[in-house]
């Protein structure tokens, strides 16, 4: 369908995007923020007319089992060939769009860098309107040369366009010549090695003492020597003193034993070696495992546990506002978390209160609240939430493997079901329906509604089954119990 569009605006982002249109081409435009990418692809929306894709909107809508409010934004906004892209979206929608906008139905994209890596999209325009990112307690920080690249290089890709364009939208004509000068004219800047980075360097050095490519301090320091690390800092005796501080950290852990000049790795270390856990998580772990005989064991004690480490950043920031609710709450919890609170000196006690607020966010979540409450409520947008709970499912996996080895056994069952229903979102009291599969939490409550708790009470409920699940459904859970339903008749056959 032929589309019209409104005439200029006094925005020069949303110029280039509907000039970019009337060519009949695409471009990508490039904003900081979650919040400003969906602004700006309303913004070009609404001065768009005469295209309806409405097959896309619906598909953006059943994406998840209850449309959230970003969902109908991104529906709404997609019908004229315009949508937005960033880390908050569900995968299926984010797939949905780039398909769409390499078929050419999608003509803009709004979008944060996480755009800019590792997709080759049909864009003849990359729009770059924000050269500018917050970063915490530093404010607003320019983002380095090698960002601008990246972002630059998604116009005109080879298969798609023979040239492209690149525009850095400027609001002065100083602030112009200060971007020529830094971007379009400056130096890429150099590429640091991440073995400096302490994670990087307990977890790399743990998993090649584990798996014996180096066990002497000779070997060690011989393989280090030949790193990009190495050549970088040219540094050797800095560089032998960070490793054998990690050493040390590691021999403390109990994760390494020293024996005859030899390192090697106990079989807790060789196991969070297997899982690459970062070492200071398996031990923050290790310690919350110690402590569960003094705990009543509740979900929080392992989720709050696993909230409190590296892996989960960024964590929910804990407002003036939400305090007193989060101090209530580990008034609350004071006897069920596995993770000892720390005085409030400490500097880490601020990343604790976030680890509690991170925390309610999975409970509400287990607790059968939908996606649109958790984005209402913490501002935490379906794929933001799909992504912390694929962490926190992958960190309790290593909690239980590790509580196998403490000998902590009776730990794996309570850990099990908590991994299951942060993978569902579901009360425990559906566990046993998500044993059968086609059934995720909104079925099993369905079921469980109707008085459906277990799986054999679909044996039992089976002249109602095909009104309330429909007749496919209803004949594919019974067969997974060994029987054959004919959807005409209602009757059941034992076929086991």
């Amino acid at each position: 369908m032929i589309s019209t569009i409104a005439a200029p605006t006094t925005d020069p982002v949303l110029n280039l995007a509907l000039d970019t249109v009337r060519q009949g081409k695409q471009a990508l435009v490039f904003v900081n923020t979650k919040r400003s990418a969906e602004k700006v692809a309303e913004e070009i929306s609404k001065r768009i007319e005469g295209k309806a894709y409405n097959a896309l909107a619906e598909k953006v809508l059943g994406a998840l089992s209850k449309p959230t409010k970003q969902c109908k934004r991104l529906a709404a906004i997609i019908k004229k060939g315009v949508a937005f892209h960033h880390a908050g979206l569900a995968s299926a929608q984010k797939h949905l769009i780039e398909d769409t906008f390499r078929e050419g139905k999608v003509s803009i994209i709004c979008c944060t860098p996480t755009l800019a890596a590792g997709l080759n999209l049909p864009a003849y325009r990359a729009i770059i309107r924000d050269l500018k990112r917050y970063a915490g307690r530093f404010g607003m920080r320019f983002i380095p040369v090698l960002e601008y690249h990246q972002m630059a290089g998604r116009a005109g890709r080879p298969g798609y366009d023979d040239h492209g364009e690149a525009i850095i939208v400027a609001t002065a004509q100083a602030e112009a010549d200060d971007i020529y000068d830094e971007y379009i004219c400056g130096e890429p800047e150099n590429i640091q090695s991440k073995l400096n980075v302490e994670p990087v360097m307990r977890t790399y050095l743990l998993s090649l003492i584990s798996s014996k490519i180096i066990q002497t301090d000779d070997q060690i320091l011989d393989f280090f020597k030949d790193t990009f690390w190495a050549y970088q800092y040219e540094d050797m005796a800095r560089l032998e003193d960070t490793i054998y501080k990690t050493l040390s950290v590691l021999l403390k852990w109990q994760f390494l034993l020293e024996q005859d000049g030899k390192y090697r790795a106990t079989a807790i270390g060789h196991r969070v070696a297997q899982l690459y856990l970062d070492p200071l998580t398996a031990h923050h772990i290790v310690k919350g495992i110690k402590r569960s005989p003094t705990v009543a064991l509740r979900p929080v004690s392992f989720i709050q546990l696993v909230c409190h480490t590296n892996e989960m950043w960024p964590l929910l920031s804990v407002k003036s506002k939400e305090y007193e609710l989060v101090q209530q709450k580990v008034v609350e919890w004071e006897n069920q978390l596995l993770d000892k609170e720390p005085s409030m000196f400490e500097l880490d006690y601020e990343d604790w209160l976030k680890s509690i607020k991170t925390s309610l966010l999975f409970l509400d979540w287990i607790d059968e609240h939908s996606e649109n409450y958790l984005l209402e409520t913490y501002n935490v947008r379906p794929g933001e939430l799909k992504a912390k709970l694929d962490k926190a499912e992958w960190l309790l996996y290593g909690m239980s493997e590790l509580s196998i080895l403490l000998d902590r056994h009776d730990l794996v069952s309570h850990i099990s079901k908590v991994r299951i229903r942060l993978k569902n979102g579901v009360r425990e009291e559906l566990l046993p329906l998500l044993k059968l599969k086609g059934v995720g939490r909104v079925r099993a409550r369905q079921l469980f509604r109707h008085g459906i708790k277990i799986p054999s009470d679909l044996i039992k409920a089976k002249a109602t089954l095909p009104r309330l699940l429909g007749p496919k459904i209803a004949k594919n859970l019974l067969s997974q119990l060994g029987h054959e339903m004919d959807t005409n008749t209602g009757r059941l056959a034992d076929f086991t």
